[in-house]
């Protein structure tokens, strides 16, 4: 057997193991129509319609049961009888009130000859609950007609209505179950249509009827392979261009995170294969992409394109960029599927864009390179596709002139009442307008003024003098913002304003109606990926402040919308400056004091309540630097409580970023305030070194730069591998305490690591050894391993002694610590 084939074979092999554990509905109904009994399909039990199951009724007063005379061997029991409708019929489903929101209708056709009726030849509609399904429908072979409705009452009639000419109508099957809650979510999706791209409104209020299930670059996939029973096929005959992609295959499961795709909206075997740029084809230059066309039939309808991505392909995160096109309009640019995710390789996403098919009813999916892709390592994925019809034609389900005039009189009194109502409603808007205004309540202002007391940041949307309470679940209500005044401060969305991508979306520079200007992080709308990441900065920032911690600003939380406004970083990440753009080189003594900086952030954020807060994802992506590079510790999504009085550690899942990983937490899963010391020891050799944590394009003993640059530390020879523009400006016993400081760091045992604090003052005693004179101070006590310095040098901020107040140098006043936060100068 080939590599290949036993890669597909281990793949079967997983869906089965992974398969065990099925999603259950709260609402199932599986019935085999026109039958006296129960038919198995697909492991599942299909209930006889004749003897009507709870919860189920029948108005078909001209229905009869029909059974195939001559069945086929290979054709299921379940197509071997049919329920025919002569008259309007309805099956009526009764819906649990704990069970209303997105369900799945199937609707199975099967046509054969018996007694009169020959089904091939029936002509009917299907409505349900007044949405037209199916218009003059004939089944042409096994027919499997699949839709997708939310439910919000408390039934679901499915109308069948024979047409004149046939006489009848016919179903051989239906099924109808909930889907897990957000499997479509109301404001989730991008309209693509060649005039730019903006949010999809009220998703959930059309009928999708599914048109295309695609397992990309693998193998057909039933049923059994799925936790909703769906059947996705391979892509191959969709491929434009079948020379310009290549397989892309992996044995392990993904990594399924929190708000993230679930194995409900794709299962394993979707996201364990892909499509990739077949590079290896010497007929094609580098920059190419790979393109699918899918019929849909009708012309300049709307359809629901869900994409479904997996990184199987690169050797560790951010290495992936690629655009994403749909009908050539570009669709999303510059996607790095790190970026989408909880910083972790492999795992699973989706992204729903709705889009019109073009003249010729087709819907055109490309993938194709990014400009900022790594020549040497241009690539693009796509694991999975689906298309879906957007049906909004709804009409009456009964032709009942009755019926009819009661819905006009009710239009008649209600517009009565709705006219009386807004006469009513003038009257008293413009007797209050005669009436002397009263004065705004503070509360009330649409300025942004400083937070006085405990909680949030100095930005807070808060009156002066108002007490910030305890967060609840979802954080300050007093912090939230509206969803308008975001869109007006950011000329709604405009990307020309993306400054970056945050942990879970786009990231805008705006400006607040006081001319404040704010980053705002904005989820993909909808997704609601990464929810608990979102929750967690919101709590954690509204407790704390810091002047070397990020201010957040405050957060909105409607229309499914998911954003996090925080004070504006001028200078941007760390990173930014140290490698891979084209701002200056930093100075040595700017290196030390962002070092020094971002180590009061954290010691502040280990220390500054009974329990601590743990960050678990500190690099130098997450460190940020003022307009006065001021460094300022960010992105607080994993952060934990670190562990009660009585205990050493906590117990989680690992979280974080390759390269900065705590190796002990790694292996033990027991977090603790140490492995942000290794973290941050990692940055300190980044900030010397000017390389990335991980680089997979170095020869093998370089990859990893913590493993590298301690090879040379502890050979002291940690000048040669300094970053070029530092030579000659290091002093040497300024270097020989750095790198100690970053050696004890990344000691494999955090117990043998220093506090934050120790850091803090080494880093302190570093700088001024390189601002002293030419002969170095004697240095004093030893403690954690940490040398310290004696009284003859004092770092300007005693990390062991003072009190930190939150301001980061406790010698300091409030109101010169929060200049910069209170005040528009400092701004």
């Amino acid at each position: 057997m080939d590599t290949k084939g036993f890669h597909l074979f281990s793949l079967i092999l997983l869906s089965l193991l992974c398969f065990s554990t099925s999603f259950i509905p709260t609402n199932n109904f599986l019935l085999n129509c026109g039958s006296n009994a129960n038919a198995s399909f697909y492991n599942r039990i299909f209930l006889a319609d004749s003897a009507k199951p709870g919860s189920l009724s029948l108005s078909a007063e001209g229905s009869v049961s029909l059974t195939d005379p001559n069945p086929s061997p290979s054709s299921p029991v379940l197509y071997h009888t049919a329920r025919v409708f002569t008259k309007d019929s309805t099956y009526k489903f009764n819906i649990k009130k704990n069970g209303t929101g997105t369900h799945l209708v199937r609707l199975h056709f099967s046509p054969f000859q018996a007694q009169n009726f020959k089904l091939a030849s029936a002509k009917f509609n299907v409505l349900a609950n007044g949405f037209l399904l199916l218009s003059a429908f004939t089944a042409n072979g096994m027919v499997l007609k699949e839709y997708i409705l939310n439910i919000d009452g408390e039934f679901l009639e499915i109308m069948f209505s024979p047409l004149e000419g046939s006489g009848f109508a016919f179903v051989n099957a239906i099924e109808v179950f909930s889907a897990p809650k957000d499997f479509i979510i109301d404001d989730g999706a991008r309209l693509i249509d060649g005039n730019g791209i903006e949010d999809y409104k009220n998703l959930t209020t059309h009928v999708l009827e599914t048109v295309h299930r695609i397992n990309v670059g693998g193998l057909k996939l039933t049923p059994f392979n799925d936790s909703l029973w769906r059947t996705w096929i391979p892509d191959d005959g969709f491929l434009v261009f079948q020379p310009a992609a290549k397989r892309a295959v992996t044995t392990h499961v993904p990594n399924y995170q929190s708000g993230g795709a679930t194995r409900e909206i794709a299962p394993d075997n979707v996201y364990m294969t892909a499509q990739e740029m077949n590079r290896d084809n010497s007929s094609l230059n580098n920059r190419f992409n790979i393109t699918w066309d899918f019929p849909v039939g009708f012309h300049g309808a709307p359809y629901l394109v869900r994409l479904h991505f997996c990184d199987i392909v690169s050797p560790a995160l951010n290495q992936l960029y690629f655009n994403v096109y749909i009908n050539d309009y570009s669709a999303y640019r510059d996607l790095d599927l790190s970026m989408l995710t909880v910083h972790v390789l492999s795992s699973p996403v989706y992204i729903d864009f709705v889009a019109y098919s073009d003249a010729s009813g087709v819907i055109r999916i490309s993938v194709g390179p990014s400009d900022l892709s790594n020549p040497s390592r241009i690539n693009a994925i796509l694991n999975g596709a689906e298309i879906m019809r957007l049906v909004d034609v709804k009409v009456s389900q009964t032709g009942s002139k009755k019926k009819n005039i009661w819905m006009l009189v009710g239009f008649i009194v209600g517009g009565f009442v709705i006219f009386c109502l807004a006469a009513v409603a003038v009257v008293l808007a413009y007797k209050c307008k005669k009436k002397k205004p009263k004065p705004p309540r503070r509360v009330e202002s649409a300025g942004w003024t400083p937070l006085r007391v405990y909680g949030g940041s100095s930005y807070s949307r808060m009156s002066e003098g108002t007490v910030a309470t305890s967060p609840g679940p979802n954080g300050y209500h007093s912090l939230k913002i509206p969803f308008v005044d975001i869109q007006a401060a950011t000329n709604n969305f405009d990307r020309s304003l993306i400054i970056g991508m945050g942990g879970f979306g786009m990231v805008y520079k705006a400006v607040l109606k006081d001319n404040t200007k704010v980053a705002v992080k904005r989820g993909v709308p909808g997704s609601r990926q990464g929810l608990p990441e979102f929750q967690t900065e919101i709590t954690v920032l509204s407790k704390i402040r810091h002047r070397h911690l990020v201010s957040l600003v405050g957060y909105c939380e409607e229309q499914s919308e998911m954003i996090l406004v925080y004070e504006y970083m001028e200078k941007g990440p760390l990173k930014n400056h140290l490698y891979g753009s084209k701002h200056p080189p930093l100075s040595w003594k700017q290196r030390l004091e962002i070092c020094i900086g971002s180590a009061r952030g954290l010691h502040y954020l280990h220390t500054g309540s009974a329990q601590g807060i743990i960050h678990r994802d500190i690099k130098s992506t997450n460190i940020l630097l003022d307009e006065n590079y001021v460094a300022k510790v960010a992105d607080f999504g994993l952060s934990r409580s670190g562990p009660c009085l009585d205990e050493t550690h906590v117990s989680t899942g690992v979280k974080g970023s390759f390269g900065y990983l705590d190796p002990e937490y790694f292996r033990r899963q027991q977090l603790t305030d140490k492995s942000d010391v290794y973290s941050f020891g990692v940055v300190l050799f980044e900030v010397l070194c000017a390389r990335p944590a991980v680089d997979p394009l170095l020869t093998r003993e370089q990859v990893n730069l913590a493993e590298w640059a301690m090879q040379w530390q502890k050979k002291g020879l940690l000048a040669k591998i300094i970053d070029p523009h530092l030579v000659g400006q290091i002093k040497p016993s300024c270097l020989k305490k750095y790198g100690e400081t970053a050696e004890k760091c990344l000691a494999e045992y955090g117990v043998d690591r220093p506090t934050m604090g120790d850091v803090l003052w080494n880093l302190e005693y570093a700088l001024q050894l390189q601002e002293s004179g030419p002969e170095a101070p004697q240095e004093g006590s030893n403690i954690n391993g940490m040398d310290c310095p004696t009284s003859s040098i004092t770092p300007s901020s005693n990390a062991r002694t003072e009190k930190d107040d939150g301001s980061g140098s406790a010698d300091l006043t409030t109101s010169q610590v929060f200049s910069q936060l209170m005040t528009n100068e400092g701004r």
